[in-house]
């Protein structure tokens, strides 16, 4: 025999099971439709030219007023790069490495540093956010392997506005919902310490 207090319970429940899995199915077609959405609204024109490779970045001569020399790069960082929508490029001053990415398309390619550094076996210290002399904001962290020399790493993205980024994840998702627009570029920074 039910009584009226499991029958309300009950009823209250199976309803409380129903609102949540239709919202979650809401969330999920919103979503769906904001990624549809958001690829239709990406510029075509990046990716046809990249296609031709017609589109060539242009690197800077000096960086903060210190002359810059080209590198290589290396067999992987090249085949990294040959499917990279935009353009990778290494050089350096002198006494720090810089790695610079043209980005013409929001994409999950661009990693944070600190997770290629990890993948490269070396141990991460002291990550903030820091301001340079020039006031801009960068991501640093110390990264040493194997007891070898420690490196200082900072790292950023700009838009084609000026706006920057630290944070990988949040440039991509501004650039993916139209709030950022490109090209980016993203600039790492190496130097020992």
């Amino acid at each position: 025999m039910s009584t009226p207090f499991f029958e309300r319970w009950f009823a209250n429940h199976f309803i409380n099971r129903i609102g949540h899995k239709s919202a979650f199915a809401l969330a999920m077609v919103l979503c769906m439709g904001w990624s549809v959405t958001a690829a239709v609204r990406a510029p075509a024109e990046p990716a046809a030219a990249l296609a031709s490779h017609e589109w060539q970045a242009e690197w800077p001569a000096q960086w903060d007023g210190a002359a810059l020399r080209p590198l290589a790069l290396s067999e992987v960082e090249q085949r990294f790069a040959d499917h990279f929508p935009g353009a990778i490029g290494r050089m350096t001053d002198g006494t720090q490495t810089l790695v610079m990415r043209q980005v013409t398309q929001p994409t999950r390619m661009l990693h944070p540093a600190v997770d290629c550094y990890r993948a490269l076996g070396y141990r991460i210290e002291q990550a903030r956010l820091e301001r340079d002399a020039q006031e801009r904001m960068w991501r640093c962290f110390v990264a040493q392997r194997h007891g070898a020399q420690k490196l200082r790493v900072c790292e950023r993205i700009e838009d084609a506005r000026g706006t920057a980024f630290t944070d990988t994840s949040a440039w991509y998702w501004a650039a993916a919902s139209g709030q950022s627009n490109g090209p980016w570029q993203a600039v790492t920074v190496a130097r020992p310490i």
